[in-house]
């Protein structure tokens, strides 16, 4: 997978899946103060820009105000053209929408640096001339991630970071991977992480907001620590990875187990009936009943397929031996 389409996918999936992480990233931001619980209403991600470009990040709305928000992984010299034109064609579409007398509301606008370099600005700006000599100053904030530190994530609710936090180490992964001494103390810092991530949401009664940003956390570390295997394994250990199980894993450990189990009891209870019968025709509804139960399940009708005819050789071979 691309390391933008990691990294976009782990913020697109925060923004979607996990709205209430917005509302305190706004907060700090933009110098808001809303209340935890402001419903954030999304908007459509996609709209088109004067260029064809897409904007698939977050346009959402909080209280009567309507924001934009891009993550961006790597520097960007143009970043402040795609922000204006993106929120030029928000801010037109959203004129069409209210209809005439058409009047554009710019959209407050912020740009994520997952990464940045003393030559990042703090703010992105572009001086707009138009034809009767005045000019208007286009602006839109800068969060830069890895200048918050743990204390000010847990503090200021900045959970929408946590799952970037280790990437300020993947310049010394090399360094830390070949040195047990920075290697535990990478490991007690995401011990500590994860402690503090569940004292304050699990604690609150949120333990799949908990379950989700710890999956997060750990696509990232996996992509950065691809090629420090032992390392990746202990930072995944060390954030729960190993203990939690993470949900897709989870979820595909469930589906074997359900597979494994229906293809089992389906084939005893098959059996059972059609000898308790005691006639083909009882061995035929019984996997019948049996084909029925597991297409119910999602199980492969070729895999009961073959699972009843090696039952059925089972059986046949039973009463050859028990004939002769």
């Amino acid at each position: 997978m691309a390391e933008n389409t990691v990294f976009d996918s782990v913020f697109k999936t925060m923004v979607h899946k996990t709205p209430q992480l917005i509302v305190p990233f706004v907060n700090e931001a933009f110098g808001r103060s809303y209340p935890p619980n402001t419903p954030v209403v999304q908007f459509s991600n996609e709209h088109e820009g004067l260029r064809g470009a897409n904007i698939d990040d977050s346009v959402f709305r909080l209280g009567n105000k309507i924001y934009h928000v891009e993550c961006q992984s790597t520097s960007d010299s143009n970043m402040v053209v795609r922000m204006i034109e993106y929120d030029f064609a928000i801010a037109l579409e959203q004129a069409i929408a209210a209809g005439e007398p058409y009047e554009m509301d710019f959209p407050s606008s912020c740009v994520l640096f997952l990464r940045h370099t003393a030559s990042t600005p703090n703010v992105l700006s572009l001086k707009v001339n138009i034809p009767n000599g005045e000019s208007f100053l286009y602006e839109a904030k800068v969060v830069k991630a890895q200048t918050y530190n743990s204390d000010e994530i847990f503090e200021k609710k900045l959970l929408l970071l946590l799952p970037y936090y280790l990437m300020r180490y993947e310049h010394s992964l090399e360094q830390i991977a070949h040195d047990n001494i920075r290697t535990a103390q990478l490991v007690e810092e995401c011990v500590n992480l994860n402690a503090r991530l569940a004292n304050t949401v699990v604690g609150m009664g949120n333990r799949l907001l908990y379950e989700e940003l710890i999956e997060l956390i750990i696509r990232v570390s996996d992509h950065i620590m691809a090629h420090y295997k032992a390392l990746q394994g202990k930072v995944r250990n060390a954030m729960g990875g190993e203990v939690l199980e993470l949900l897709h894993e989870r979820a595909e450990r469930l589906e074997r187990e359900a597979r494994a189990e229906g293809i089992q009891q389906g084939i005893e209870q098959g059996i059972e009936r059609g000898i308790e019968q005691g006639i083909e025709q009882g061995i035929e509804q019984g996997e019948a009943d049996l084909m029925a139960q597991l297409k119910e399940r999602g199980v492969d009708e070729s895999v009961v397929a073959e699972a009843l005819a090696a039952a059925r050789a089972s059986r046949n071979k039973a009463s050859e031996e028990k004939q002769a």
